[in-house]
């Protein structure tokens, strides 16, 4: 999925921020139906010319909305840069275990790694930055980690990309969330981090026996251009909507994502379903309604608090 940073603080409700927060949340969701264009190109080579077109994208945009002086603060602060190194490779792998999952056909493994995502974000929080679990969420973490156990008894061989969707998008939140540097300037370094071995990996394919991807076919190529405008684009609606809606709104509304991918798993890409991830999923929609319930409980509890 596209790199996205969890908002670090709770904005203003507003019905102005739903309509980017959909449409990015859509866009991640289809996310697939667009690999499925680029199957011919390997994974690896893919990620990198992923890679390759979002920095030039990103830079564009970032000047469009003005944002130099936030990008070079970022580049003059070693303790922002030591922490977008880290993010940029745990984004790095994410993207290909991501990319290489879905047109290998673990369709249904990316959509449970993408649930469990927000549930792992509360168990981090708690681990890692002092945050309290409620009962609530200790019971949505504890069904979603019996989900787990029974994906690891009927489907061992997929767990591993669920688990490390999961948590390779969970620390790099935790770790964007130690720096003040906005989600497009974040980006815009990570890539030109990645640029690099990105280079590198799209030169050894084009060495190679079968030459390189880009360039062979017009529309081969026009669709690996377009990889920059799907990882920008979404990031961009994402960083207004976190800017104009509650957290818990915007968390509610982040299940779309694995929702679609489940949904085409079933009909477009025509998964089997396993005994094993069904319960899986079943169980981690439980978990996931009952933290969801718990975020909308918090907010109600806040208004009143607010209006008294």
């Amino acid at each position: 999925m596209a790199a996205s940073t969890p908002p670090t603080a709770v904005g203003h409700p507003g019905p102005s921020g739903l309509a980017p927060a959909i449409a990015a949340y859509l866009m991640w969701g289809f996310l697939p139906l667009y690999l499925l264009l680029v199957k011919a190109v390997p994974p690896f080579e893919f990620v990198g010319w992923r890679i390759i077109w979002t920095l030039p994208l990103c830079l564009l945009i970032v000047a469009l909305r003005r944002q130099f002086p936030e990008l070079l603060a970022a580049l003059k602060s070693p303790r922002a840069m030591l922490a977008l190194l880290a993010s940029a490779m745990l984004i790095g792998i994410n993207w290909f275990i991501y990319v290489w999952a879905i047109m290998e056909g673990q369709v249904y493994a990316a959509s449970i790694g993408y649930y469990l995502n927000p549930l792992i974000n509360v168990l981090l929080g708690t681990l890692f930055l002092g945050e309290k679990l409620s009962r609530r969420q200790w019971l949505a973490v504890g069904v979603a980690g019996v989900a787990v156990a029974f994906l690891a008894a009927g489907a061992l061989t997929s767990l591993w990309i669920s688990l490390s969707l999961a948590f390779s998008f969970a620390f790099y939140g935790l770790v964007r969330k130690q720096v003040s540097v906005g989600s497009l300037p974040g980006l815009t370094i990570e890539s030109a981090i990645l640029l690099l071995p990105a280079s590198a990996v799209a030169l050894w394919y084009a060495s190679g026996p079968q030459g390189s991807s880009f360039g062979q076919d017009t529309f081969l190529s026009i669709a690996i251009i377009l990889s920059g405008v799907v990882t920008a684009v979404p990031l961009l609606l994402f960083a207004v909507a976190a800017r104009r809606m509650d957290y818990s709104a915007l968390g509610f509304i982040q299940y779309l994502a694995p929702t679609i991918v489940f949904i085409l798993g079933l009909t477009v890409f025509r998964q089997p379903l396993e005994p094993a991830k069904l319960l899986c999923f079943v169980l981690i929609w439980i978990a996931v309604g009952i933290f969801v319930y718990d975020l909308l409980a918090k907010r109600r509890s806040s208004r009143k608090a607010a209006a008294a």
